[in-house]
């Protein structure tokens, strides 16, 4: 079969975190993507599941509160320094 030269676009970081771990399992990138091509090709479509993250309740529960404090801010105590923060919750600890 005949191989074709194909330029990527893609962040010089990403290209060096994919090219040590593609290397940790003993290929290199080009075997990387053409394993993703090939996968591709056989469920005709993207090989994982492309979602949206789910937050986990806690992080929604943290999200609800900073939209709270910010509707609210007169609600809630401010403090100058972070030293002064610091100092009331050791006092309270």
């Amino acid at each position: 079969m005949a191989k074709v030269a194909t330029n990527l676009s893609i962040d010089a970081d990403l290209k060096k975190a994919c090219q040590e771990l593609y290397a940790d399992l003993g290929m290199d990138l080009t075997t990387a993507v053409t394993i993703f091509f090939r996968q591709s090709l056989r469920v005709q479509g993207i090989p994982f599941a492309v979602t949206r993250e789910n937050p986990n309740a806690e992080t929604i529960a943290a999200m609800n509160e900073y939209y709270t404090i910010k509707e609210h801010p007169e609600k809630y105590k401010r403090y100058a320094t972070f030293k002064e923060a610091m100092d009331e919750v050791l006092t309270d600890a």
